[in-house]
């Protein structure tokens, strides 16, 4: 498994431009994340070509490389073996105006797309600010719903509090692992940042009182720790450009500390705990009222949403719901977005027949998309086509309303867990009515998923829009294109 990855990583390096051309790589859940000095040198034919590799996504800060869950960590490991552990070299001298001309065009251009849209590279930060405690997430999420199965069958119990002492302790401290890499993403200590977050889980709060009210441990939550972190940072920065030496090292890490841990203490945990409040009852009313609605239009947005890359901003809302009800209602919605990209492409499976390349694309990607890694048939099969994509929408949006009509029935379906999708989506399903009723929906918010993704693409998706394979030709009723070797029956020639 590890030569495995050591290969793939080996031959990744050459085709992103080799070590000098990387500054930096991370990963996700399903991508090798790779900051890179000049993205001309990236062979991105081959790369797409490279077995291993399921799709490519280039945005404003980070050329990614879809590998899936499981393998692109591994691959990361062996990647960053491969780069140069010192310092990047200086870049060589500017002899000429002509270069500087260039040098300043390049830096000129890449700080013009690296600030085009502050939005999304703020939603971009906060993501990578819990994207690195997934993880953590899905393994205690799997034991709390191991615990949870055998307290309600009655089996083990001697060892069923400890799986639930295993599967909460991290929810329990979660705030602080989201201030230390808080600080980590915005440029602080990350240990300040912990420090600083960890008072909104120290039960001593509930001798504080703020806005007439006691505090309780774990007010505001992530929510509290993320801005308690980032507040810490700007007061350690600004502390470490004002005092000098052996002040910096005394007072830096004091003030910091004190500073924003007091403002934490008196208006960021009300104020988050506030807004914490209002979403968690914010989704139960969504579900509860408008289920089928919410569920249609999360299921059906979810994938322009991915593309513009605001889907990020969800994550501390999954994060939040999880600690605050044991799971996130958002999550088995959203998922029926992969459920109607999944029947879109056997759609286009089946209509293209004499596609080879786009038929192989297909059965490479389609595992992955069942099991929820949306990404290679979103690049490869849907966006190419263009219509399949707002088909495969549609088939999100039905799966969505299947699961938000049955939220409001009292069977609402949540997930312990973020990360996994589609079909490994199954062991982290929770809800009021009990994980069977909750299997059960969502198992039918997928084929209602499949189903009508594939009908509207079979319907409507190709008509206009499918691509024609080299050497085809047209039906000339519109249908789908036959090889030109082998034509449809003629009229017969005149006696």
């Amino acid at each position: 498994m590890h030569t495995d990855a050591r290969a793939l990583a080996a031959a990744l390096l050459p085709l992103v431009g080799g070590a000098a051309n990387v500054h930096s790589a991370a990963h996700c859940v399903t991508r090798l994340r790779l900051a890179l000095a000049d993205r001309s040198r990236v062979d991105e034919a081959a790369l797409r070509a490279l077995p291993g590799v399921l799709g490519v996504v280039e945005d404003g800060e980070s050329y990614q490389i879809v590998l899936g869950p499981g393998v692109v960590g591994r691959v990361t490991a062996e990647f960053e073996r491969l780069l140069p552990s010192a310092a990047p070299a200086a870049p060589p001298p500017v002899t000429t105006a002509a270069e500087l001309a260039a040098r300043g065009a390049q830096l000129k251009d890449r700080h013009k797309r690296r600030n085009a849209t502050p939005g999304r590279a703020a939603l971009r930060r906060v993501a990578d600010v819990f994207v690195p405690l997934i993880p953590a997430l899905i393994g205690c999420g799997i034991l709390a719903g191991v615990a949870g199965l055998l307290a309600n069958l009655g089996w083990l119990p001697a060892l069923t509090p400890a799986l639930s002492a295993l599967a909460s302790a991290f929810m329990a401290l979660i705030a602080v692992f989201v201030g230390h890499n808080t600080a980590r993403e915005f440029g602080g200590t990350p240990v300040l940042g912990g420090a600083v977050a960890a008072v909104v889980v120290y039960p001593g709060v509930a001798e504080v009182t703020a806005f007439d009210s006691a505090l309780t441990p774990g007010q505001g939550g992530v929510l509290g720790a993320l801005a308690a972190a980032l507040l810490g940072t700007y007061v350690e920065k600004w502390c470490r450009a004002r005092f000098p030496g052996t002040l910096d090292v005394l007072l830096t890490p004091t003030l910091t500390v004190l500073v924003s841990g007091l403002v934490t203490l008196y208006v960021l945990m009300f104020a988050a705990g506030q807004v914490a409040s209002a979403t968690g009852t914010a989704a139960t009313w969504l579900l509860g009222h408008t289920g089928a609605l919410a569920g249609l239009l999360l299921g059906g947005l979810f994938l322009p949403l991915v593309m513009l890359g605001l889907h990020q901003a969800l994550i501390p809302l999954h994060t939040t719901l999880i600690e605050q009800q044991g799971h996130t209602v958002l999550l088995p919605l959203l998922a029926m977005a992969g459920a109607g990209q999944v029947g879109a492409a056997a759609a286009v499976y089946v209509r293209l027949r004499h596609d080879t390349s786009m038929r192989t694309t297909i059965r490479s990607a389609l595992p992955a998309g069942l099991l929820g890694v949306g990404e290679p048939l979103i690049y490869g099969v849907s966006l190419p086509l263009g219509r399949p994509f707002l088909t495969a929408c549609a088939g999100g949006a039905a799966g969505g309303a299947f699961v938000g009509a049955f939220a409001m029935r009292g069977a609402e379906v949540g997930a312990t867990a973020i990360g996994p999708s589609g079909w490994a989506l199954f062991p982290l399903l929770a809800g009021d009515a009990g994980p069977a009723v909750a299997a059960a929906v969502y198992g039918g918010g997928l084929l209602t998923g499949y189903a009508v993704g594939f009908l509207a693409t079979y319907c409507f998706g190709l008509s206009g829009t499918a691509r024609v394979p080299v050497g085809a030709v047209c039906d000339p009723e519109g249908h789908e294109p036959r090889p030109a070797d082998r034509p449809g029956p003629r009229p017969a020639p005149p006696r």
